[in-house]
């Protein structure tokens, strides 16, 4: 019997290959995305220290977002700038969670990228 392969399972292992590679420090701090389908989140992650420096997401309550489209992937990659921007970090490392980028994932970044980070 043939076993259909889980999606998930296959974007933790790829999760894991990119961070191998990529790493946050205090100057410069990891953004992690996550997506599900209903909604998008974003971290400022300092890896050292192993702390949360700023989050996004659209299941926050002062965001009027559907979180599961490009449209709202845009505007928490701009909130995810601008908390950023605040905290004083401009350049960021970006870590896009195993998933491709495209669509949902490409739209952060671009937004982010657009609102004063560099990556």
């Amino acid at each position: 019997m043939i076993t259909k392969a889980n999606r998930n399972v296959a974007r933790k292992r790829r999760h894991v290959r990119v961070r191998g590679r990529v790493s946050g420090t205090a100057e410069r701090p990891r953004l992690n995305v996550f997506r599900s389908n209903k909604h998008i989140y974003a971290q400022l992650i300092d890896d050292v220290s192993g702390a949360t420096l700023a989050s996004a997401s659209t299941s926050e309550k002062g965001l009027d977002v559907n979180g599961g489209n490009v449209e709202a992937a845009r505007q928490i990659g701009t909130v995810i700038a601008q908390r950023a921007i605040e905290k004083g970090y401009k350049t960021i490392v970006f870590d896009r969670g195993g998933y491709l980028y495209h669509g949902r994932i490409k739209a952060l970044a671009e937004a982010a990228r657009e609102a004063g980070l560099e990556f």
